[in-house]
């Protein structure tokens, strides 16, 4: 219910904000109407699943003897830390593609997925690389926001 009500907050609150279109060919209010209306769906659908049962069938997870997979947390904490702090020296694509490797490293180990071999992790990256480089154009290109980039051509 609560998720429901801060999509219904946002969308008041979007209310008060102009419409009018940018030079993007929408206005400044699109994404707080997207995410209210994101959250407001999420938030039926919680309702609605809590009073028809929820996950009230499911079987119950085994939670792991050990406790927390520190390694994981600290795979994943290290790759966010390092795209911050690189991101303005070797660009947004491949401080992005350093994080994702990181992160997909620490969820592989935390799945006690043991083959972390270079290949691997070099597949983690080209896979960073895979889903970052099309965001950064999109920023870049067609919402004309600047991010760092590797070379001054604006292309990495």
């Amino acid at each position: 219910m609560a998720v429901a009500l801060i999509g219904l907050a946002i969308g008041w609150g979007a209310l008060s904000i102009s419409s009018e279109a940018g030079y993007a060919g929408v206005g400044p209010n699109f994404l707080p109407w997207v995410l209210a209306l994101a959250l407001l769906g999420c938030g039926i659908g919680l309702v609605r699943a809590a009073h028809s049962g929820g996950f009230a069938d499911m079987e119950e997870l085994s939670t792991p003897a050990d406790g927390p997979y520190w390694r994981g947390f600290v795979w994943m904490s290290g790759g966010l830390l390092l795209n911050a702090l690189l991101i303005t020296h070797i660009g947004f694509i491949l401080s992005c593609a350093l994080c994702f490797a990181c992160a997909a490293r620490g969820l592989r180990g935390a799945e006690q997925q043991t083959s972390q071999t270079w290949m691997v992790t070099l597949r983690d990256a080209i896979g960073g690389i895979a889903i970052s480089a099309p965001v950064f154009w999109l920023f870049t290109r067609f919402l004309a926001i600047s991010l760092p980039a590797l070379t001054t051509s604006g292309w990495l």
